[in-house]
This record gives C-alpha cells, sequence and structure tokens, in this order.
C-alpha cells in the first residue's frame, strides 16, 4: 500500500503562514494596504485638488469640521487650512507624496547599497576597507543633520527630496547586505561555483544575491517608515515641499500657529494620518522581521 507524501509548501507559502499567525500584524497590513489605495487612487475619491489654486477660496479658510463652501458647493467633512484647503483633500494627496517619497528612495538606497555592499565583500581587500570606511562616516553623523545640509545647498523639491533620503540611508543596506554576504562567502556553494570556474557576475546575482534577500528585505520595510517620518520632519521645518504642494509634515507645520486657537484639525487630522501610516508599516516591518529570522522559528 503506497503512501501519499505532502506537497512541498513554497517559500513564499511559508513566509505568509508565518505573517499571518501574527493578528496585529495582519491588522497592519489590512490598514496599509487601504492607505496605499486611497493614494493611488487619490483623483478620484477627493473633491477638491488641494494642488490647484484655482479651486481654492480664501474664505473658506480655517473651517472647522463639517462646514460647507462659502458657495455651498462642498461639504469639509475635515475642516479646511489657513489656504482654504479641503483637509480631508489635503491629506489624501500629502499621503501620496509621503508613501511616493518613502517606496522611492527606499529603492533608490536599497540598489546603491546593495551594489556597494556586495562589491565590498566579494572583493574584500583594500575595496571592502574603503566602501566600509564612507559606510562609517556616513553613520556617524546624524541623518537628520545630513538631510538639512543637502537641502539647504540644493534647495527645495521633489527630486531633492529623494536624492537627500537616499543620501542619508543607503549606508545602512551596505552594512547589512556586506555582513550577511561575508556569511554566505565562507559557505561551500559559493566555493563549489569559483571551481566551476563561474563568472563573478554569475555567482554574485545567481547565488550570493538571492541569499542576501533576507536581511534586505526587513531593513528596506523598516527604512520606508523611517524615510517618510524623515520626510515630514524636514516638510515640517520649511525644508521640503513648497506651500503650493503640502505633503503632511507641511500640513502639520501649517497648523501648528493655530493649536493654541482652537484651531486644532489642521494639525491634527494630518498628524494622525501619518501616525497610522507609520505604526502600520512598521507592525509588517517586525513581523517580516520575525518571520524571516531563522532563530524565531519555531520547530
Amino acid at each position: 500500500m503506497t503512501t501519499k507524501t505532502a506537497a512541498p509548501v513554497s517559500p513564499a507559502r511559508k513566509l505568509w503562514l508565518k505573517f499571518s499567525s501574527d493578528k496585529m500584524a495582519l491588522a497592519g497590513l489590512l490598514v496599509l494596504c487601504v492607505l496605499v489605495l486611497i493614494a493611488v487612487f487619490a483623483p478620484w475619491l477627493v473633491p477638491q485638488n488641494p494642488y490647484d489654486l484655482a479651486q481654492l477660496d480664501i474664505l473658506d479658510a480655517r473651517l472647522p469640521p463639517g462646514s460647507r463652501s462659502v458657495d455651498d458647493k462642498l461639504l469639509y467633512w475635515l475642516g479646511t487650512d489657513d489656504q482654504g484647503r479641503d483637509m480631508y483633500s489635503a491629506i489624501v494627496y500629502g499621503m501620496r507624496i509621503s508613501l511616493g517619497v518613502g517606496l522611492v528612495s527606499t529603492l533608490g538606497a536599497l540598489l546603491l547599497g546593495l551594489t556597494l555592499g556586495l562589491t565590498a565583500a566579494y572583493l574584500g581587500g583594500k575595496t571592502d576597507s574603503v566602501i566600509m570606511r564612507m559606510v562609517d562616516i556616513q553613520l556617524s553623523f546624524p541623518t537628520i543633520l545630513i538631510a538639512l545640509i543637502l537641502l539647504a545647498v540644493f534647495g527645495q523639491g521633489l527630486g531633492k527630496i529623494i536624492l537627500a533620503l537616499v543620501t542619508v540611508q543607503w549606508a545602512y543596506y551596505a552594512r547589512t547586505v556586506r555582513s550577511a554576504a561575508l556569511v554566505e562567502m565562507g559557505k561551500e556553494y559559493i566555493e563549489a561555483a569559483r571551481c566551476l570556474d563561474l563568472s563573478h557576475r554569475h555567482i554574485i546575482v545567481h547565488h550570493l544575491l538571492p541569499n542576501c534577500m533576507a536581511p534586505l528585505i526587513v531593513v528596506a520595510a523598516m527604512q520606508i517608515a523611517a524615510a517618510i517620518a524623515l520626510e515630514a520632519t524636514l516638510s515640517f521645518l520649511g525644508l521640503g515641499l513648497p506651500i503650493t504642494e503640502p505633503s503632511l509634515g507641511l500640513l502639520i507645520s501649517n497648523g501648528y500657529a493655530y493649536l493654541m486657537s482652537g484651531k486644532y484639525w489642521i494639525s491634527f487630522f494630518p498628524g494622525l494620518a501619518l501616525l497610522v501610516m507609520i505604526v502600520s508599516i512598521n507592525l509588517v516591518a517586525d513581523r517580516l522581521r520575525d518571520a524571516l529570522n531563522p532563530r524565531l522559528q519555531k520547530q
């Protein structure tokens, strides 16, 4: 009598089973997916384009939540800011900017750090020393200080913010991937690949890189939240996007002067949206860290 063997479980399904065992992480993932969908479909979900100055009316400035516009055409569920923007529309568009900046800057920093980290680990010697000393110098300065200096020199703008975030983040990926690659370099499959006279590019891309991805995924997930928080901080300080294209940080900054006068909604609702976004990303990143860490896997 033959016995049936269970079909092997794919690595992706194993990861999902471990991830989904945490209800808080699932809740964070659900919230994050909702926020991403809202940001992607923002033009179809909001009553006003907050970046179109022709749609703004200064007579609607600083209206409390639930107020109607002067012409009685719009209902401001979350009130308006000092420019007459609908806060709901401004928050949705601000989330779009925050998520976009976080994802693009993280991807750019990941590619740069991955390239330099793998190069340092694989070549070793003076190349490794030079790259890692660059990493040490980079990490010895506070990230906010470097970002402030870069934006003070190059000025405001979406591209300049992304460049500043890539500059302050790449070192984390370089150090992480170098550490993982050095562990893998001592294993037999790398030695076997070298004995087969495979090209350096083939060994790095097809053998070394796939086995270094797990820690990079975790770091990337956490750095997305860090990038969003840093962009909000820079915008709050007035070094982010211009006032005509406010991000969440700039929306919070615009309402800061009105907190003591009772107009709490101008800062409160953007701050709440930023908090929910960062917490949901961190919940997902923390669970990914646990699911991808073999030391924490239950036997």
